[in-house]
C-alpha cells in the first residue's frame, strides 16, 4: 500500500503539482523529493551542530525514543524510515529555538494478515515539543513533548526527556514516557487512569489523556566515533502492543535497540538499526537550513553602476528642467528605462515625472526580492533621468494594483553607493507609503495590455489520501488591463489510482470529503476558470472580486476587502463568498450535489517580527458551519515559509468524522534557494491528516494579503540588504 497525503505544491501562482510517495519504494522516493530540491544541496552550509541527530520518528532522538536536544533553530527536515512492515514518513520543523512540530505518515503493510478486515493501513500524527531547559555546564537540555496529539490513539504518547552531553563524543538520555511510550515496564499511573478514545475524540486534540495512565523510563547513549559516523543503544519504553501483540507484524523480542549512522555530507544522513531482537530498521533523512541558501547565492546579472550627475555649480545648465516641454520626453525615457529594466525581467506599467520628481510603476516579473527589483529600478532612474530630477518614486505594481510607493532621493543613492554599510544608511533615509492613485498624466504603454500567457507542464494530483493520478495541465492567463485578469487549468489524468476513490461517510456537506470522486471522475477535469478584479477603493485600500469556476470542487463568486497600510504590522481583512458545488466530471455542471452556500470571514493579520506571522480567521465555512482559523507561519528572508494552521466550528463531535477540524502543515520552498537561478517560482507543501468537512474554507486564487505584504515594510526590512544587489 503506498504512502501519501495531501500535498499540494504551487510553482509562483500558476502552477499546481501533487505527489505521492509510496512507501514501497521509499529510497527511490527521496531521491526525486532530492533531485527536486537540487543537487546543491548535498554541498551546501554546513548546520551548526550536526551531533543533534533524528530518530526513526524523524523527530529529534536517539533510535526509536525522543531526547532532551532540540534542533538549531529553523532546520527543517524530511525523513523516511522502514520497520519491518512499518514505513513511516516525516517532516520537522524547529519553529523557535524552543518549539519544534512534526507532521508524520505512518503505514502498516498486511494490516489485516491476523485479524481480518479494518481499514487503518494508514495514520496521520503532528507531534509538538518544547525544550524547556537549554543544556549547561552542569544541567542536561530537557524536552516536554506530545506525540500524535490529535489523532485516533494509535501513535499517541507523551514524555519528558533529559539529555546530558560529556565531552564532545558522548551524549546520555533518560526520559519518562506516557500511553505508547508507557507500555514496556512501567511503574504505575502518576497523575491518573488514561481515558479511552472514542470517535467523537478523533482529530482534535486527546487533551484528557496527556500524561495519564502507565508511565515508564527510557534512555539510552550516543557515541560520535567521528565526523561521520555515529553508534547509538538506546533501552525502549514502547511494547509496540498493537503491531506485535494485536496485529502480528512485528515479533518484538527484546526492549534493546543498536543503531549505527552515516553523515553524507552537510544535508544527508543515514541509519540502519537492530530493533526488538528481530527487526531490521533503515532511515534516511534530509535536513535543510531555510536561512542559508543550498547554492550560496542566487546567480544573475551584476548590476548597474549608479550614474552619479555633475555638481550644480559646475554643470548649471544640466539641471534646467525646461526638458520636460519636450514633446517627446517622455516616450524617449520610457524606452530607454524599458530597456535598462528589461535586462532584470522589470516591466513598467506607467511613467509619471516633472522636472524635479519621477514616479515609475513596476512590475517584477523575475527578482524574487522586492528590496532587489527597487534597487535596480533606482540605478536605471540615475543612468536615464536628467539630472534636474531628484526625487524617485517607485511603486510596485501586484496584479495590475500599485502596493506601495519607496521614495529615495537620488542625492542619496549617489553619495551612499560604496559607503560602508550603505543598504542601512539608505533604509533611514527611504520613506515607504501607500502607493496612491496613478497620476492623471502618467505615460502607460500600450503594448502591456491585453497580455496573454499559457503553459504545459506534467502534474502529478492528489485526490485522497493515498490515492493521486499523473498528468499534464495546461494553465493560461489573459490580463485584459491593469487588475483585470482572466485565467484557467485543465488538468487531464495520464495515469493513477484516483480511480479507487470511495465516498465520504461525513454527516455534514460534503465540500471536501468527497474529493477522491472527482478524480475518480473527472480524467479531463476544468480545474479553474476566472475572472478577476483587483483594485484600489481607497487609501491603503486593497480589493478583489473573482467570478468563475474558482476551484476544483466550487464555483461562485468571492470578494474580498483588505485594510494594509504600508508601515502597519496589523492588517484586517473581510471575505464574502457565494458558491456551488461543482459535479465531479470536471465540466461544467452543479446537478450532481446541488448545493450552494453563503460563506464569508472577517480576518486580522498581525506581523510579530523576525519573521513571526499570524493569522485570524472568524466566519462561516463551506459546509455551513461557524468558527474559527488560527494560523502561525514564520517566514525567511530568501522566501523560505513555514506555518501551522487549526480550525475549530460549532460543527458536533458526530458530525466530525475521523479527521476532525481542519488542520495542517504548511511549507513553501523558493526555487531559487535550491537552484540558485532567478525565479519568483516556488513548491509548496500543504500537510494535513485528512480531507475534513468541518472547517473547510474556499481555495481561491489571488487572496490579497500575502502579495501586498512582500512591498511593505514588515517584509522590505529584512531583506533591504539586497537594495544594492
Amino acid at each position: 500500500m503506498p504512502l501519501g497525503s495531501y500535498l499540494r505544491i504551487d510553482c509562483g501562482h500558476i502552477l499546481g503539482l501533487y505527489i505521492m510517495l509510496p512507501s514501497s519504494r521509499s529510497l527511490l522516493a527521496l531521491l526525486a523529493l532530492s533531485t527536486t530540491l537540487g543537487a546543491g544541496l548535498l554541498a551546501g552550509p554546513a548546520l551548526a551542530d550536526m551531533t543533534r541527530s533524528f530518530n526513526l520518528n524523524g523527530a529529534t532522538g536517539l533510535i526509536d525514543m525522543p531526547s532532551g536536544d532540540a534542533q538549531n533553530d529553523a532546520t527543517f527536515s524530511f525523513s523516511m524510515a522502514n520497520i519491518g512492515a512499518m514505513t513511516r514518513a516525516t517532516f520537522s520543523f524547529q519553529f523557535s529555538e524552543r518549539v519544534s512540530a512534526s507532521f508524520r505518515f505512518n503505514t502498516w503493510r498486511d494490516w489485516d494478515a491476523v485479524i481480518p478486515g479494518g481499514d487503518k493501513e494508514t495514520d496521520r500524527s503532528i507531534d509538538l515539543r518544547y525544550q524547556v531547559l537549554k543544556e549547561g555546564d552542569f544541567l542536561p537540555a530537557v524536552t516536554i513533548g506530545l506525540i500524535d496529539m490529535t489523532g485516533q490513539g494509535l501513535m499517541s504518547s507523551e514524555y519528558v526527556a533529559a539529555t546530558k552531553t560529556f565531552g564532545d563524543k558522548l551524549k546520555v538520555t533518560a526520559g519518562l514516557g506516557w500511553g505508547r511510550l508507557g507500555s514496556q515496564g512501567g511503574i504505575g499511573a502518576p497523575f491518573g487512569e488514561r481515558p479511552a478514545l472514542t470517535s467523537t475524540d478523533y482529530g482534535k486534540p486527546n487533551i484528557d489523556q496527556w500524561f495519564r495512565g502507565d508511565a515508564a523510563f527510557f534512555g539510552g547513549v550516543e557515541y560520535k566515533v567521528n565526523d561521520r559516523w555515529t553508534v547509538k543503544a538506546e533501552y525502549s519504553s514502547d511494547a509496540y502492543l498493537m503491531e506485535d501483540d494485536e496485529r502480528g507484524l512485528i515479533d518484538r523480542k527484546s526492549p534493546l535497540n543498536f543503531g549505527l549512522e552515516y553523515q553524507k555530507g552537510q544535508n544527508v544522513r543515514f541509519g540502519v538499526y537492530s530493533l526488538y531482537g528481530s527487526e531490521v530498521g533503515l532511515v534516511f533523512h534530509l535536513i535543510l537550513d531555510p536561512k542559508t541558501r543550498a547554492t550560496g547565492g542566487v546567480m544573475g546579472a551584476a548590476p548597474a553602476p549608479v550614474k552619479a550627475r555633475p555638481s550644480r555649480s559646475a554643470d548649471p545648465d544640466a539641471y534646467d528642467g525646461g526638458w520636460v516641454t519636450q514633446p517627446d520626453a517622455g516616450a524617449l525615457l520610457r524606452k530607454n528605462l524599458a530597456k535598462r529594466l528589461g535586462a532584470d525581467g522589470i516591466a513598467i506599467e506607467n511613467l509619471a515625472f516633472t522636472a524635479e520628481k519621477v514616479e515609475i510603476r513596476i512590475r517584477s516579473g523575475r527578482i524574487d526580492a522586492a528590496a532587489q527589483a527597487i534597487g535596480r529600478t533606482a540605478r536605471a532612474l540615475s543612468n536615464v533621468m536628467p539630472a534636474s530630477v531628484e526625487v524617485f518614486e517607485i511603486v510596485p505594481v501586484v496584479n495590475g494594483v500599485g502596493a506601495s510607493k519607496v521614495t529615495i532621493r537620488r542625492s542619496d543613492l549617489e553619495s551612499l553607493e560604496f559607503a560602508a554599510d550603505n543598504a542601512t544608511a539608505l533604509r533611514e533615509r527611504v520613506t515607504i507609503t501607500d502607493a496612491g492613485p496613478v497620476p492623471e498624466y502618467a505615460l502607460g504603454d500600450d503594448g502591456l495590455y491585453p497580455k496573454f500567457r499559457w503553459s504545459l507542464k506534467p502534474a502529478v494530483r492528489m485526490s485522497e489520501p493515498l490515492k493521486g493520478d499523473v498528468g499534464g495541465r495546461l494553465t493560461a492567463s489573459y490580463d485584459l488591463r491593469p487588475g483585470l485578469v482572466l485565467s484557467g487549468s485543465v488538468f487531464g489524468r495520464v495515469y493513477g489510482n484516483g480511480d479507487d476513490a470511495n465516498p465520504s461517510g461525513s454527516s455534514l456537506p460534503h465540500v471536501r470529503s468527497d474529493g477522491g470522486l472527482y478524480a475518480e471522475n473527472g480524467d479531463v477535469a476544468l480545474e479553474r476558470l476566472t475572472l478577476a478584479w483587483f483594485a484600489r477603493p481607497g487609501e491603503n485600500l486593497y480589493s478583489r472580486v473573482t467570478i468563475g469556476y474558482l476551484e476544483r470542487m466550487h464555483a461562485g463568486v468571492s470578494g474580498e476587502l483588505l485594510w494594509k497600510p504600508a508601515d502597519s504590522k496589523l492588517a484586517l481583512g473581510a471575505e464574502l463568498n457565494y458558491t456551488k458545488q461543482r459535479d465531479t466530471d470536471g465540466a461544467f455542471g452543479f446537478g450532481e450535489y446541488n448545493y450552494d452556500v453563503v460563506t464569508g470571514h472577517v480576518s486580522a493579520y498581525y506581523d510579530f517580527g523576525n519573521g513571526y506571522l499570524g493569522q485570524l480567521d472568524v466566519g462561516r465555512y463551506l459546509a455551513g458551519d461557524v468558527g474559527a482559523t488560527l494560523s502561525f507561519d514564520r517566514v525567511f528572508v530568501n522566501g523560505w515559509r513555514v506555518g501551522a494552521f487549526a480550525t475549530v466550528t460549532d460543527a458536533s463531535d458526530a458530525a466530525l468524522g475521523e479527521s476532525g477540524y481542519d488542520k495542517g502543515i504548511r511549507i513553501s520552498i523558493p526555487l531559487n534557494w535550491a537552484l540558485g537561478n532567478q525565479t519568483k517560482n516556488s513548491l509548496g507543501l500543504t500537510l494535513r491528516p485528512g480531507g475534513s468537512d468541518a472547517g473547510a474554507k474556499l481555495d481561491v486564487d489571488g487572496r490579497l494579503y500575502d502579495s501586498i505584504r512582500d512591498y511593505h515594510t514588515g517584509a522590505l526590512d529584512p531583506e533591504w540588504g539586497r537594495v544594492w544587489r
